[in-house]
């Protein structure tokens, strides 16, 4: 009984957590939204192209054309060439580049 109740307030939680993170969609646009997960796709499959850059290791979100990049890059190189990339694509108004380093 007592997994019942712990999976059923998870489940409430996860649910009301969704419902309070999807009100701040209201300030966009369908349009916009669908422009942004354009940026995204693009981004991701001209990551998966480039000889540089590892996809996998870099997330990219849009909102409203502004671009956040985050993750982990094996050099400056990679970390510049993914902005120099997203800097590239239709629709994009800024790129703020948050790609750490790291060690091999």
């Amino acid at each position: 009984m007592k997994m019942i109740n712990r999976n059923l307030l998870a489940a409430a939680v996860l649910g009301a957590a969704l419902a309070v993170g999807c009100t701040g969609l209201g300030e966009k646009s369908a349009g916009q939204t669908v422009d942004d997960a354009a940026i995204v796709s693009k981004a991701n499959a001209a990551f998966a192209l480039d000889h540089t850059v590892k996809a996998m290791n870099i997330k990219v979100v849009s909102y409203k054309g502004e671009v956040q990049l985050s993750g982990v890059a094996k050099s400056p190189d990679e970390a510049r060439r993914a902005e120099e990339i997203v800097r590239g694509l239709s629709g994009v108004r800024s790129v703020t580049n948050d790609i750490r380093l790291v060690r091999n």
